[in-house]
């Protein structure tokens, strides 16, 4: 049971780590003007390294779920 708690445990942790690099992997910059008299826009720009942690840290929190969840519903068998 404690290998089942210690794995949900950790696959929260992971899964909070994931959303709080999701929340800081974006960023907006401006982008200059193509022609003369026209505004300048905004852009979103994604960091490649903080895309593959939040990859990372989601598949393990996917991971560690399930062998949490398979963990606490194994049961020892009974003989008759």
């Amino acid at each position: 049971m404690f290998r089942g708690v210690t794995a949900l445990v950790l696959a929260a942790a992971a899964a909070a780590g994931a959303v709080l690099a999701w929340l800081n992997v974006k960023s907006l910059v401006d982008i200059a003007p193509v022609t003369e008299g026209q505004p300048a826009t905004v852009s979103v720009v994604y960091n490649p390294p903080l895309m593959l942690l939040v990859l990372v840290l989601g598949t393990t929190a996917g991971v560690l779920a399930v062998l949490g969840v398979a963990a606490l519903r194994r049961r020892p068998r009974r003989d008759p």
